[in-house]
């Protein structure tokens, strides 16, 4: 390349957008800094392979490229899904641009999108929350007043029955009714639960997870729980039973989907300038409990956090539904990836609230 063409690719190398230069058989001849970053790769190691195989191939991008070149079309994409080498897949926009430079034939320009779309995303689910939570409240309302009249009922029957000669057996349905009664009465309490006034204390955020793992290895000692902490996190402040609750649902949640038998990791980190709840943190908390189950079931995938959505035939469905109430009370998030072999809850919350800066 001549003088005038090397000082154009430092001037990209000095953009905050991920620049790709391409010649006129889609192979790659020069990649910026900040595309090295998005991509996770070394211009040494990328130079020269095609770019499908840095890529992958996605139809739209792959078309454009082709009207670029045969027809000198710049041409702009939203929302391309395109696979890494090395992670997740991401959500970008790309321009294509024809340029006329010695050995290259295309500028893509990428600007990824994933901050945009799980904002918009966390939205939704902050709607869908407010609505479930009211749905649940007063559910549970219409459904605890007549639970109670339908125990009494059944106890004052007992005594009447207690006189007669076949009590013993009679006394069986009833007790049934009572028990049932009891059930249900538990689950309406376990509902109305999250909408308890918070009462927030500074937490050790590995006491709590160490308590909900002793409860767990007593509830299923064939699944190992293993730890993987940063013990340098400052206290959280939050509500320890809430805390202990939701913590616990996700990991009653992957034992029982592992049938009892399994792994489960716990981890915690410190994320820096995190955006939680639409909101700009310095600091925040992450803890992620991974399973080495069976996956959740793509067809329930984007409902797990609805109340009554279960992939077990005796699930309720409310554990997860109040694992995300519990967290989105603390201004937090909570979000799943999943695949056989890998589920991962990734529990999301701000360390000190005076660090807080809205964006």
């Amino acid at each position: 390349m001549n003088a005038h063409t090397e000082s154009g690719l430092a001037g990209l190398d000095l953009l905050s957008s991920a620049v790709i230069l391409l010649d006129g058989e889609l192979r790659i001849r020069h990649c910026n800094p900040a595309a090295e970053n998005l991509f996770a790769v070394s211009q040494r190691t990328c130079l020269g392979l095609p770019l499908a195989q840095l890529l992958g191939s996605p139809p739209a991008l792959m078309k454009a490229l082709d009207n670029a070149l045969a027809n000198r079309w710049s041409y702009t994409g939203h929302d391309i899904l395109v696979a890494r080498a090395r992670g997740e897949p991401l959500h970008l926009d790309c321009t294509v641009t024809p340029v006329d430079l010695p050995g290259v034939k295309l500028l893509l320009e990428f600007r990824p999108i994933d901050q945009q779309l799980k904002a918009a995303r966390e939205a939704r689910e902050a709607v869908q929350q407010r609505a479930n939570q009211e749905l649940i409240r007063n559910l549970a309302h219409e459904i605890k007043n007549p639970l109670g009249g339908i125990r009494g009922a059944a106890q004052l029957l007992a005594r009447e029955l207690a006189a007669m000669d076949n009590a013993a057996t009679l006394n069986e349905y009833t007790n049934v009714i009572i028990a049932e009664a009891d059930r249900l009465q538990a689950l309406m309490q376990r509902l109305l639960s999250s909408h308890r006034a918070m009462q927030p204390t500074p937490l050790n955020i590995h006491e709590l997870l160490e308590h909900v793992r002793r409860l767990i290895q007593a509830e299923f000692p064939d699944v190992e729980v293993r730890r993987d902490y940063d013990v340098s996190l400052p206290a959280l402040t939050g509500d320890r039973e809430q805390l202990i609750q939701a913590i616990l649902n996700i990991e009653r949640n992957a034992a029982q989907a592992m049938n009892g038998v399994g792994e489960i990791l716990v981890r915690t980190r410190a994320l820096r300038q995190a955006t939680l709840a639409r909101k700009r943190h310095r600091l925040a908390l992450e803890v992620q409990i991974i399973d080495n189950g069976p996956g959740i079931p793509e067809e329930i995938r984007e409902r797990i956090f609805y109340p009554l959505v279960s992939g077990r035939a005796e699930g309720t469905g409310l554990g997860l539904a109040l694992a995300q109430t519990f967290v989105q009370q603390h201004h937090g998030s909570i979000e799943v990836t999943s695949r056989p072999g890998h589920t991962c809850f990734a529990l999301r919350l701000p360390l000190g609230q005076e660090e807080r800066m809205t964006t």
